[in-house]
Parts: structure tokens; C-alpha cells; sequence
């Protein structure tokens, strides 16, 4: 059968910036090889399959595919396939503000607003706060499999750590953009190093004013040797945020850019609410246009 497909640039208000996503939009009867198979044609970050949901209060259900394997969970696939549904029922005269989707992880709220004909922005609650999981490497093994100083590990507070909302992340902090920009991974040392993982480096200088965080997120393990933005990376950095910043009780907003180096300049948004020292609850928000349509034959 025919199935419909779209594609969107995520964490952008502009095409062909930010990172690009494929969702399929008619996925009933494929089964896992073959939407891995599709993800593979596609070849990018992700690629969503939409199908209808197991609870009928909810929009849809997605499965989430890279390349080379299926995620519990992603952001940049929830902000894109949040507002193209939303489009949708814009289109259909049935306008909504507010949608679940249902994910490996388990069910995701989205606040969407439609701008216009083909963009949107989306804002979802994260199903599951981050949390820390065991020790990283030493910031000589991480420097030299990243390609840079062992001097540039590490600024303020901030240690490489490795933190979870979904998906685990090696969070490494390093002491400025240009160590960020110099990053150059050794494969043949990736597994050792990053645990057979994926890594998120970044620094508190950004490119443009406003910004809090500059990043980049390497997972050549699952087919992705770099991703222009990364919402699962940003959601386990989440715990980043709470254990070496240590924000006051209050709501914090802040943005990181992400994608800079690859001329996919990428802007995703984290909000976090903390209470008695404590985080309660986070969100990851970002824009998205659509690129294409077309049809899988």
C-alpha cells in the first residue's frame, strides 16, 4: 500500500535549519524490520511512524526510529510530530491546543500552537524526570576520544556525568565554543570511553545573545554521528542543570543552541520547575516548519 510520509524541520521557524524528521503517516501494517528498513532510506535522526492510539483520549501512538535503532523516546520527533498532527486538525476544522502522544516511554502531553499553514511550536512535559546513572570515564579518556585538551574538560561547578529522562546521555561539559566547535570524535574509541553510548558536550559560551548552553550530541553507535538537535539530550540535561547549577526554588527557563557546526542552527528550549530544592516537573519546547510531503510506494 501507499503511504503518506511529511517532513519537518524541527527546533526552527526556518527550512533547512534545525533537524529535519520524517514522519510516516500511514504506518498500520509495518512491522519493526521494516520501519527500521524505511529509517535506514530516509537516513535521518529519526524518522516517526504514526499509528492510531490504544487510548482513544489520545491523538496518536508514535514509534520512534534512527537508523540503526528504535528509541523509547526523542524530542525532536515528539515537537515534529506534535505540530504536524496539530496542523492537521487545524486543516480538518478540528483546531487543538493540547494533544497526547503515546511513546515507548509512555504517554506525552504537548501544548501545540499552529502558526500558520505548514509551522507550528510545541511544548511537551516530560513523562519522566532525569535522573543519574553511574560514573563516566576518565576526562582523559573523554578528551581523547573527543579530540580535545584534556585541559577543556570540565568549567565551574560542572564534571562529565551521565544522566537519563528516557534516554542516557554522557553529559560533558567543556570550557568554551571553541572546544565545543574542535570536538572531533575517534570511533575506535567510542565504545570504551562513552560506554557504548551517546555523548552531549557543551559549554556555557554561546553564539548568540540570549542563549544559556552551546552543545553538540555525537551517537555514532545508533547511526547518528552527529545530531543537529537533540530534545532527549536536552531533557536529561535537566539533571545536569539541577545537580551542578543547583537552580532557587522558582520556574527557569533556558535555551540551548545546538547544530551551529553542522550550518543547522538548531534553538530548543528547558523549562524547569523546582520546588523545595527539589525538581517537580520539566519541558522541552521548539518550533517546526514543514519541508515536503510525498508518498511511500
Amino acid at each position: 500500500m501507499k503511504r503518506r510520509f511529511v517532513t519537518l524541520d524541527v527546533f526552527t521557524t526556518r527550512r533547512h535549519a534545525g533537524n529535519p524528521l520524517a514522519v510516516v503517516l500511514q504506518s498500520e501494517g509495518l512491522d519493526t524490520e521494516a520501519m527500521q528498513a524505511i529509517a535506514r532510506e530516509f537516513n535521518l535522526s529519526e524518522t516517526v511512524f504514526v499509528f492510531p492510539p490504544e487510548n482513544p483520549g489520545h491523538r496518536a501512538a508514535i514509534r520512534i526510529f534512527t537508523p540503526g535503532a528504535e528509541l523509547p523516546f526523542a524530542g525532536h520527533p515528539t515537537v515534529g510530530s506534535a505540530v504536524w498532527l496539530a496542523l492537521s486538525d487545524e486543516a480538518e476544522g478540528a483546531p487543538t491546543d493540547l494533544l497526547v502522544l503515546e511513546e515507548k516511554v509512555g504517554p506525552v502531553s504537548c501544548a501545540v500552537e499552529v502558526k500558520g499553514s505548514h509551522a507550528g511550536h510545541a511544548v511537551f512535559t516530560l513523562p519522566r524526570l532525569p535522573e543519574q546513572m553511574g560514573e563516566t570515564a576518565a576526562a582523559e579518556a573523554l578528551a581523547a576520544t573527543l579530540g580535545v585538551d584534556r585541559e577543556d574538560i570540565g568549567f565551574g561547578t560542572h564534571l562529565p556525568a551521565v544522566f537519563t529522562a528516557g534516554v542516557p546521555y554522557i553529559c560533558i561539559p567543556v570550557g568554551s565554543r571553541e572546544a565545543v566547535a574542535k570536538a572531533r570524535p575517534d570511533l575506535g574509541r567510542w565504545d570504551a570511553a562513552m560506554q557504548g553510548g551517546a555523548a552531549f558536550v557543551y559549554s556555557r559560551e554561546t553564539a548568540e545573545t540570549g542563549h544559556h548552553f552551546h552543545a553538540r550530541m555525537f551517537a555514532p553507535n545508533i547511526g547518528v554521528l552527529e545530531d543537529p538537535a537533540t530534545g532527549s539530550a536536552a531533557a536529561a540535561f535537566a539533571g545536569v542543570v539541577m545537580a551542578f547549577d543547583k537552580p532557587e526554588d522558582g520556574d527557569h527557563r533556558f535555551v540551548i543552541e545546538q547544530g551551529y557546526e553542522m550550518g543547522r542552527p538548531s534553538q530548543i528550549t528547558l523549562e524547569m520547575s523546582v520546588r523545595d530544592g527539589a525538581l517537580v516537573s520539566a519541558r522541552i519546547g521548539g518550533s517546526a516548519v514543514v519541508v515536503s510531503e510525498g508518498v511511500l510506494l
